[in-house]
């Protein structure tokens, strides 16, 4: 069935105090898409966001982000009030997130609320905390002993603790008791909230699509709790760390940093906690994008300590073993491929033999040097068309930059007629191709520039930043949707 849906990460949502949450805002968004007639909405990774506030490397893969709890609803409660979060400084640009001024505010306003809350006396916070145990008691301890430490990563604190030595862990469990709820106070409010506005749109006929990083951050639970899992040394150091090889965009390549998995031992443990981790990703998302797809048929791997990524080479991942196993284990499962970048033969058989459907950009089709795989005449149906994703600029801002045959090609081939019809005549091949699935970035139905854009690859400082103002998302927009979507048969 051809169905179509909207990317829009949580954090650009407009709610109040300085980035999107979980609030009435987000609820509206689900409303505009239904009336819109969209069927997904897809999101970006949800974990808890550290140095460079990427969402692809979180100081955990099971725990959500504590700045997308809505503070109107711990409001209502009488935990906080109004003017407490009034009082605080969250930014002051509706367009753009501060996280240094999230940072330091939001912890301090939801520490009031936990106080407050006589959560240990909650039947509900308990059985969460008992369900959750198998990662949540790792992260809570984590973040609390890491905020002892001035939150520098557990490779520098003390050997008892950062080699969980268990009279270490039996003692720092116990000093920092209120600090460990305290952890656990925000996960149970993140997925009490995430889970209810999953189910408002589950039941407007709209499914969450998703993000699963292949790899997990160093500074991390993941990574502190389960050194086994990866290339660590015996003082657990990184042998070797992820990246990507020097290539046209880059040519030192791309040095990510993140530690490579010990893919043999996952293989004699039957994978047990990668189908714990994607088991749990099903019950946060309906349709699971697995990033990096390419990192399952060959990794790469960079020497720790190179400063860049020009001397890494390819070694083997587990292929098709691993879906095999979550096949089998965790049965027929929606999934999409993000297959992009430099494919080689044996990526492309992976991606077949999967069944999955991978990836099709939009931006990427109109290089007039070469006839293109993403041009939408050379689809197939079992794919899924984006004009751009997080990592592309807008369609409007790539448009701009684009060089003049590149531009000339782009116009001949969308039948461009004037400069206001550029997204639209964008958006619109992309929902008239073949491919099943078509999901249109927000910035892109409101024809918005460069300014908008969410993320450069390898940069910091100035990614993950974009919000929607409020009263953007109106009833003539909605319309203008649906009147397309419905034109070519994704309704």
């Amino acid at each position: 069935m051809r169905k179509s849906g909207i990317l829009l990460p949580v954090s650009s949502i407009p709610s109040r105090y300085g980035i999107g949450t979980f609030s009435k805002q987000a609820y509206e968004f689900v409303d505009f898409l239904e009336k819109a007639g969209q069927k997904y909405w897809q999101i970006l990774p949800l974990g808890p966001t550290g140095y460079g506030d990427s969402p692809y490397q979180s100081f955990s893969t099971f725990a959500g982000n504590p700045y997308y709890i809505d503070l109107e609803e711990l409001i209502g409660k009488g935990w906080i009030t109004g003017e407490e979060c009034d009082a605080c400084d969250f930014g002051t640009d509706a367009e753009y997130v501060d996280y240094e001024k999230i940072y330091l505010s939001r912890f301090k306003i939801l520490k009031k609320a936990y106080e407050r809350s006589n959560i240990a006396s909650d039947e509900a916070f308990l059985k969460f905390r008992e369900e959750n145990a198998f990662w949540l008691e790792d992260y809570a301890l984590y973040m609390a002993v890491k905020n002892s430490f001035d939150s520098v990563s557990w490779i520098e604190w003390e050997e008892d603790i950062r080699l969980r030595k268990k009279e270490a862990m039996v003692s720092y469990k116990e000093k920092y008791a209120q600090e460990v709820e305290f952890y656990e106070f925000q996960q149970f409010l993140f997925a009490s909230q995430w889970f209810a506005l999953k189910e408002y749109a589950n039941g407007k006929g709209i499914e969450i699509i998703g993000d699963i990083p292949i790899y997990v951050a160093f500074d991390s639970a993941d990574t502190w709790a389960n050194p086994e899992l990866f290339q660590l040394d015996e003082d657990c150091i990184p042998v070797g760390v992820a990246g990507c090889p020097p290539d046209s965009f880059s040519a030192t390549g791309q040095l990510w940093g993140n530690p490579l998995y010990r893919w043999e031992y996952h293989k004699e443990t039957g994978y047990e906690w990668w189908m714990r981790r994607i088991a749990y990703c099903y019950r946060l998302y309906d349709v699971v994008r697995i990033d990096h797809f390419r990192g399952f048929d060959e990794y790469y791997f960079i020497p720790y300590g190179d400063e860049t990524a020009e001397f890494g080479h390819w070694e083997k991942g587990p292929g098709y073993d691993i879906f095999k196993v979550m096949k089998e284990k965790l049965g027929k499962k929606a999934v999409i491929a993000e297959d992009l970048g430099f494919l080689t033969p044996s990526v492309l058989k992976l991606v077949k033999k999967t069944g999955y459907p991978g990836m099709k950009i939009l931006q990427f089709a109109f290089d007039s040097r070469e006839e293109s795989d993403y041009l939408p005449h050379n689809y197939t149906n079992n794919s899924v068309v984006y004009t751009g994703t997080h990592d592309n600029d807008t369609t409007m801002g790539w448009y701009d930059a684009l060089n003049k045959r590149d531009k000339a090609f782009a116009k001949r081939y969308l039948n461009i007629k004037s400069k206001k019809d550029v997204h639209w005549e964008f958006i619109r091949a992309a929902l008239a191709s073949v491919s099943d699935t078509a999901i249109i970035p927000m910035q892109d139905y409101l024809g918005l520039g460069a300014e908008a854009r969410i993320n450069i690859p390898s940069t910091l400082g100035n990614n993950w930043k974009w919000r929607m103002s409020d009263g953007q998302l109106t009833d003539e927009l909605a319309g203008e949707i649906r009147k397309m979507t419905k034109l070519y048969g994704r309704g």
